[in-house]
């Protein structure tokens, strides 16, 4: 920090005006600070790009390392200042080991940044889709049910467990992200609505991906957590085969992921026929395999109704991965976080306290329940040419 007394000290109060405010505060962050730690958003920091923003990877003087949001709200009008608040407002609320962290703000003239924690291993996009040209090796299936099932924990969460209902309305791989750990984090919050009596949300423009949207969110704008329900189908059948949702490289009768899939599913015996190439799976892991599958196709149910909640999900999945519990659901329920802490300093108790969720009693949620519009996945977003926006 080139000097400075660490990221505390550097930390200052800013006119928020109508955005909401941390409990705690000390999450305004000056621009001088986030220009210091990512080399003054330099070329070689950035971790991707999208229609709201640059995202860059920084440094703090004690290693610890965060991951920048950029928005030029000049540019964008209205719709930056509504996706800004919009995080703002839903992560001050919610705080669960399977959600990305957002660790700060700043306000510089017509710039807007939100600082997260950083997920070394990008997205789950890339590591289903994209392994080979970036060098990875391909995600082994106990990897990828991990995955599937931290997701339907911070889905779960979002959906029931936190203060107010949430529904993401923009699950998909690439906002979906990796840790060191190959644990994944549920991001980008920027479209979730506010269910005001926990089921559901009525909404007057479409926003989302194509590939993931639920039949009857397309045709009536009504939002439901069974939207999301649907996109998690279609993420699981994505992580069973390593094929998007939409691939226009495909014959027309396979090029629909789901329909496709769901044709499959009628017979179990074209399972293995259908998964990723790269799995070799023995009898117990094809079982897994086969049980997943049958989620998936429940999930993405043509009608609402006939999909499960994230509790069932969990409650399928949890039994393919090996068991771990916190030490008691008290600490589950109560443990806080003090904001008044330095950036490194949460960054690090969050991650000492991975098997604990907790949420922001009391935040500002003026913004919650606003109109929220499109945005971009937190890394450049894999689907730009299937995003409905």
């Amino acid at each position: 920090m080139n000097g400075h007394g660490g990221v505390q000290s550097e930390m200052h109060s800013q006119g928020s005006g109508d955005l909401p405010v941390f409990d705690g505060g000390n999450v305004a962050i000056s621009i001088d600070v986030l220009r210091q730690v990512t080399d003054d958003f330099s070329e070689g920091n950035v971790l991707g790009r999208g229609g709201f923003g640059v995202v860059y990877e920084g440094e703090l003087h004690d290693g610890t390392m965060i991951a920048v949001k950029r928005m030029e709200s000049a540019a964008l009008g209205n719709k930056g200042l509504h996706e800004f608040q919009s995080e703002l407002a839903v992560l001050t609320k919610v705080r669960h080991r399977h959600l990305v962290a957002l660790l700060g703000y700043c306000i510089n003239g017509n710039e807007r940044l939100l600082v997260y924690e950083h997920m070394p291993q990008g997205t789950l996009a890339q590591h289903l889709f994209e392994w080979e040209v970036m060098g990875y090796s391909p995600l082994t299936w106990k990897q990828r049910v991990t995955v599937a099932l931290d997701v339907a924990r911070g889905v779960e969460y979002l959906h029931s467990l936190a203060q107010q209902s949430f529904i993401h309305r923009d699950l998909k791989p690439s906002n979906i992200l990796l840790g060191d750990d190959m644990r994944a984090k549920v991001a980008d919050f920027g479209l979730v609505k506010n269910a005001p009596d926990g089921k559901y949300s009525l909404e007057t423009r479409l926003a989302g991906t194509f590939g993931y949207l639920a039949p009857e969110y397309a045709a009536t704008g009504r939002v439901t957590t069974k939207v999301d329900i649907y996109a998690f189908g279609v993420v699981l059948m994505e992580i069973l085969t390593g094929r998007k949702a939409l691939d226009d490289s495909m014959p027309d009768d396979r090029a629909h992921l789901v329909t496709w899939f769901r044709r499959v599913l009628i017979n179990k015996e074209n399972i293995p026929k259908a998964i990723d190439r790269t799995f070799n799976p023995d009898d117990d892991t094809l079982e897994s395999i086969c049980k997943v599958a049958e989620l998936a196709g429940h999930c993405t149910a043509r009608e609402p109704f006939q999909r499960p909640d994230m509790g069932h999900a969990v409650n399928v999945l949890s039994p393919l991965v090996e068991q771990w519990k916190p030490s008691s659901q008290e600490e589950e329920d109560n443990y806080g976080i003090d904001l008044r802490m330095s950036l490194p300093q949460a960054l690090e108790r969050w991650q000492a306290d991975e098997d604990t969720s907790t949420m922001f009693n009391g935040a500002s949620s003026s913004q919650t329940q606003a109109s929220i519009p499109p945005k971009p996945g937190y890394f450049a977003d894999t689907f730009n040419s299937t995003d409905c926006r």
